[in-house]
């Protein structure tokens, strides 16, 4: 028997620092293709409030335009109650895969965190920004038999009767209460809160002159101007709305207040940094484009489109602005 004998197989040494650099681009190619598959199956948009709302309507043209865009499903689910909290937190529990996002605003972000004594998710940890929405002015808006034609006239008035007149808004612990709360503050005056239901309900009470006054959103006010029995004297904004450019501010009437009423787009807090940065240009791309620009300005919205860590910003900025008038007033919701 004749035994043939082998060459020696002769290892090779790869450098453990090429292996390293391999494997880093296997993973940072694998990233990058998990972060181009989104959306990968139907998208969920959960809305805290209920349909025909404005935060609705919103959700309802991101997700067609969407849809046009990426080829995938795009669903509105609608969760209102708890103002706004269960809507909210049914994006904090979803699966941070991008299936889920949703709508948000102030209120379940920042005011309350305020206002409840304990919320089902932490909006810090359980909430991950994507962007801001859009923004919508809020007037302060007066019933013609008060008889004045300026926040400064107004604001003489109820000095000199504190307690005498009332406003309205559009719920305890709204932006909308919150804001007017803040001007008799600001002021060193005091009115008498009436909440109701919805901005249609308030507008209609300030018609009526059930209630002398309100802050409300613009586009729920300017329709009625035509009537002759309002008159709006400011914008609640921080800059004069493009909407309204001849409308002040609070802040050029020497009242020191500010309440801008935004949304924002969420995900659930766990969400990884890549897919979050996929939904975000994408969202914002469809956002800001020609077509939604035109339709949101219909209901006096402007576009924002800024980055997470900037609506991030925007949420603190919140907290931080309503806390003392919250204090102030000792308002709790539970």
């Amino acid at each position: 028997m004749v035994y043939y004998s082998l060459p020696a197989v002769r290892h090779s040494r790869i450098p453990m620092r090429s292996i390293g650099f391999a494997l880093l681009g296997l993973w940072l190619g694998l990233a990058t293709g998990l972060a181009q598959e989104w959306p990968d199956r139907t998208v969920k948009i959960i809305v805290p409030f209920g349909p025909g709302s404005t935060p609705d309507m919103v959700a309802r043209l991101l997700a067609d335009r969407l849809q046009e865009k990426l080829g995938h499903a795009f669903v509105v689910e609608n969760k209102p109650g708890a103002s706004g909290n269960l809507g909210t937190d049914a994006v904090a529990k979803a699966e941070p895969d991008g299936a889920t996002i949703g709508i948000s605003i102030g209120g379940p972000l920042a005011i309350n965190t305020l206002l409840f004594s304990k919320l089902p998710y932490d909006p810090a940890k359980d909430i991950a920004p994507v962007t801001q929405l859009v923004s919508l002015p809020s007037v302060l808006v007066i019933n013609n038999d008060l008889g004045v034609n300026s926040v400064a006239e107004l604001m003489g008035l109820l000095k000199r009767e504190p307690g005498k007149y009332n406003f309205g808004s559009i719920g305890n612990g709204s932006l909308s209460h919150l804001a007017m709360e803040a001007i008799a503050l600001k002021s060193g005056t005091r009115m008498v809160h009436i909440p109701y239901p919805g901005s249609p309900q308030a507008m209609t009470a300030v018609l009526r002159a059930d209630v002398a006054m309100a802050c409300l959103p613009a586009i729920s006010v300017t329709p009625q101007l035509a009537t002759g029995k309002i008159r709006i004297l400011a914008v609640s904004t921080a800059q004069r709305s493009k909407f309204l450019p001849d409308i002040p501010t609070l802040k050029e009437a020497s009242i020191d207040v500010e309440a801008d009423a935004w949304m924002g787009l969420i995900a659930p807090g766990r969400t990884p940094d890549r897919v979050i940065g996929r939904i975000h240009d994408e969202v914002v791309e469809a956002i800001l484009s020609p077509q939604a620009r035109e339709k949101l300005a219909t209901q006096l919205m402007q576009t924002v489109g800024n980055s997470p860590a900037e609506f991030r910003a925007v949420i603190a900025g919140e907290i931080a602005r309503w806390a003392p008038v919250i204090k102030a007033i000792d308002l709790k919701i539970n």
